[in-house]
């Protein structure tokens, strides 16, 4: 067995990811766009990390999906669910802010 309990959307999680990643590579890009503007958003440093914090957010619920994938589709029992959970799942986002403070209200 493969998986596919989810009929393998998770993967549709990680190309949101790559997207995001795309529009934080590209955000300083000075060069023409074809209506005449610039291809990048220049979104500032705090816009830009809320989007490297969400890029991540969305890699780990793709991994988390996979694993309980996994399990349901027959790939491995429960130990083997819980080990490749603790060893594969990334941790989550501990990044500081570029500016602000992570803890202040609106």
């Amino acid at each position: 067995m493969s998986g596919g309990h989810f009929d393998y959307a998770q993967y549709r999680i990680n190309d949101i990811a790559v997207e995001i990643d795309e529009v934080i590579e590209s955000n300083n890009d000075q060069t023409p766009n074809e209506w005449g503007g610039v291809k990048g958003n220049e979104y500032p440093p705090a816009i830009i990390e809320k989007f490297k914090e969400a890029s991540h957010t969305l890699r780990q619920a793709q991994e988390m999906a996979q694993r309980v994938d996994w399990l349901l589709s027959g790939n491995g029992g429960e130990d083997c669910f819980l080990r490749r959970w603790d060893k594969e799942v990334r941790g989550y986002w501990t990044n500081t802010p570029a500016q602000g403070n992570q803890n202040e209200t609106e």
